[in-house]
């Protein structure tokens, strides 16, 4: 793609959610989320490749479904209680239109089904947009609107992304689907506790950002995409597949990695505000997700591929790949436990 057309719509992007961050206006947040999805198309399509089109479409129609019920909610609101700022979405109609076209624009349970397939239909980086850049405007709506959304709604949508992310992932071999699933999940998380602490979102938000890039940086580096091909990484770079199924590992929420902190201060929130149903049902939900992750980790780092050799090759070309971005990612997402408590300082 040309650097000049790379270069404005990635400003588009960052333009589209830097606007839905900054408004407090309901006409100035859709026009922000309009931007993103405008912005990243282009991005999706730039293969040439029918799948490419099929998921750049799947994902417009999607997206511009979503956008327009954002609109017609809002101008409900405005309509019957007149008032288009985003924190006053008082009346319960235009409320719980809301939550549910912010829910298909991010891929919660049930309004999900978009999400593994448009990611793949995806090259690895374009994934990683989709996966991490473009749920950062829906949920910051999210968050806004959590107070005047029924309780009852918000909770069954997470209770629902967490276990549909982990069953779906179970039997998939395809891993830009294992890792859409993951996704669903993880946005189930940070749904389920919008309402009662929203620092905790942010927090989880942040985690599976690191966490995600480190997963999709290191598939990049090998141009592994299937479980099959996953099993040949372990000859060629060794140590990217330990930090790779260590990184894994934290998107299940292992202890002692970073994954673990945002799982279990969500959890403790729960447990605060009288959920232990919830939690319970949340916690086991994670063990799902983490089957898949051990699946891949056993793919990666305890199977060898009978077309490969035991030694690394002399004659393999050197990786042309920077590895600057990865090695901070995977730093962060491997180390960031411990200063659990400075963290828990700083967002309370």
């Amino acid at each position: 793609m040309n650097p000049y057309v790379l270069t404005i719509l990635l400003s588009s992007l960052g333009l589209g959610t830097t606007l839905t961050f900054a408004s407090s206006h309901w006409l100035l947040a859709w026009m922000g989320l309009e931007i993103n999805t405008l912005a990243i198309i282009p991005l999706m399509a730039q293969q040439h490749h029918p799948r490419a089109v099929e998921a750049a479409t799947k994902y417009f129609l999607t997206q511009a479904t979503a956008a327009a019920m954002i609109l017609f909610a809002a101008t409900t609101n405005a309509w019957l209680m007149g008032e288009w700022t985003i924190n006053d979405m008082s009346h319960p109609i235009a409320s719980s239109m809301t939550i549910t076209a912010l829910a298909l624009k991010i891929g919660l349970a049930p309004m999900h089904f978009w999400l593994p397939e448009v990611l793949q239909g995806l090259d690895l980086v374009t994934g990683l947009i989709l996966s991490t850049w473009q749920k950062l405007a829906p949920l910051a709506l999210i968050i806004q609107v959590a107070p005047a959304i029924s309780p009852l709604i918000l909770t069954l949508l997470g209770l629902l992304s967490a276990l549909v992310g982990g069953w779906g992932g179970l039997n998939q071999t395809q891993v830009r689907k294992v890792l859409a699933y993951s996704s669903i999940a993880h946005m189930g998380w940070m749904v389920v506790i919008s309402q009662y602490a929203p620092h905790l979102t942010v927090l989880a938000l942040a985690m599976y950002v690191f966490m995600t890039s480190t997963a999709f940086l290191s598939l990049k580096m090998t141009s592994a995409t299937t479980i099959s091909a996953v099993t040949a990484m372990w000859s060629k770079t060794p140590i990217l597949v330990s930090t790779t199924a260590l990184a894994l590992l934290s998107l299940g929420g292992l202890p002692p990695l970073t994954g673990f902190m945002a799982k279990w201060l969500i959890l403790q929130e729960m447990a605060k505000q009288q959920l232990p149903l919830t939690a319970t049902i949340m916690a086991l939900a994670a063990l799902l997700s983490l089957y898949f992750y051990l699946r891949l980790c056993y793919a990666m780092a305890l199977t060898i591929s009978p077309s490969t050799t035991n030694a690394t090759a002399p004659w393999r070309a050197q990786s042309t790949h920077s590895v600057i971005t990865l090695s901070f990612f995977t730093v962060v997402t491997l180390g960031l436990l411990p200063i659990t408590p400075a963290v828990i300082a700083l967002i309370a």
